[in-house]
């Protein structure tokens, strides 16, 4: 299936980028990996793309397989996007994505960044030879996510973790800051941004367990 804005080529690669290549649209993927949202929810998390645009991708990302909307039973009964199967497959390559992007020279690390993007960041930052074994609740704002990791893998749900060894409560500035380890946990509980219930020393595990890779090298002009 060739798009309006086609590369027209057989290769699978270009044909991908047919499909989610325009943008915003894979953004849109990042934002529905953690489960379904309205459409409201989507601005809120890719707050500078209009509302036309964001429509457009999301007509586009139906049409072609990616994204489907839903009805939610009363008394929501409010309509949700969210991945199809194959629109899920596209995970692995955000992660990978992610992390070809994290050795970026020119990345402004002091951008803002919302807790979708936070979350992407974390999964592929892990480093799964960490020995890390334990759960957590991160509580971002109105927004609080379960975490779990166990035999080098990382995931992580939408709502609190049941009996989390540690919970986290923060903002999503002050724990990009931690994740890119700009700051450490000690000194984010001090300034009055981090409150940390629970087992502390799990918490700096986790921390400590994502990695920092080495930037790229920016060509001599």
């Amino acid at each position: 299936m060739a798009t309006a804005r086609s590369y027209d080529q057989a290769c699978s690669a270009a044909h991908a980028l047919d499909l989610v290549g325009e943008r915003w649209a894979l953004l849109v993927v990042r934002e529905l990996l953690l489960g379904p949202k309205r459409f409201t929810d989507l601005r809120v998390g890719l707050p500078q793309a209009g509302p036309n645009v964001l429509s457009q991708r999301l007509r586009e990302l139906e049409r072609t397989g990616v994204v489907r909307r839903r009805k939610l039973p009363p008394p929501a009964a409010s309509q949700v996007y969210e991945l199809t199967d194959w629109g899920r497959e596209l995970e692995q390559v955000l992660i990978q994505l992610t992390q070809w992007g994290s050795r970026s020279p020119l990345r402004d690390l002091t951008a803002a960044v919302g807790v979708d993007a936070l979350m992407l960041a974390l999964r592929s930052g892990h480093d799964p030879d960490s020995g890390l074994d334990a759960s957590y609740t991160l509580r971002l704002g109105e927004d609080a996510f379960s975490i779990r990791v166990a035999a080098g893998h990382l995931t992580i749900v939408r709502g609190e973790a049941a009996a989390p060894d540690a919970v986290i409560d923060t903002d999503p500035r002050t724990f990009a800051g931690l994740m890119v380890h700009r700051q450490r946990p000690g000194d984010a509980i001090a300034a009055g941004t981090l409150t940390v219930t629970g087992d502390a020393d799990a918490v700096e595990r986790l921390l400590d367990s994502i990695t920092t890779p080495e930037p790229a090298p920016v060509p001599e002009t």
